[in-house]
């Protein structure tokens, strides 16, 4: 009987210690574990939106990229427009000042050349003065330099026309 007595005795201290617990204990483990539950639920939540934020930061920086992208060929493509306008501006300013000093080259050789002549036909005209002085054995009047000089510009009008 002894067993069956504290057989017995630790059922009823069993019971006690389980009813104790239920009224007691339980309600508190189930709020800490409700709020344990709670805030797991919440950091679950929390890596969720911050993956889907991740993915939309990662598109976002990606379509920016492409955009900055594109924005930088666009201004290499207007650069190198503008560097080839910019050549062909200087290329014709170029030619133009070629053209210019070719100009002015053929105005001085065009200028050099008719003082050449003007002095060549005063030398022909002094030396067929001279000439003529010495074939005819007297000095030439005013008279005979003008008939020698429109004998002269008939010829030079003759060779040009």
């Amino acid at each position: 009987m002894d067993i069956n007595a504290t057989l017995i005795g630790q059922m009823i201290t069993f019971a006690l210690f389980v009813w104790f617990t239920m009224k007691y204990v339980w309600p508190e483990l189930e709020k800490i574990l409700k709020a344990r539950q709670q805030k797991v639920a919440e950091g679950l939540a929390a890596a969720e939106r911050g993956h889907k934020e991740l993915e939309i930061s990662q598109k976002y920086a990606i379509q920016h990229i492409h955009e900055a992208r594109s924005r930088a060929v666009e201004a290499l493509e207007q650069a190198k427009k503008q560097a080839a306008l910019i050549i062909e501006q200087a290329k014709a300013e170029a030619n133009r000042e070629r053209e210019q000093i070719v100009a002015l080259g053929h105005g001085e050789v065009d200028l050099e050349r008719r003082k050449a002549r003007e002095e060549l036909q005063q030398e022909l005209i002094d030396l067929t003065i001279a000439s003529s002085e010495k074939l005819l054995g007297r000095v030439m009047t005013e008279k005979d330099h003008q008939e020698l000089l429109e004998v002269g510009m008939m010829i030079d009008s003759s060779r040009k026309g």
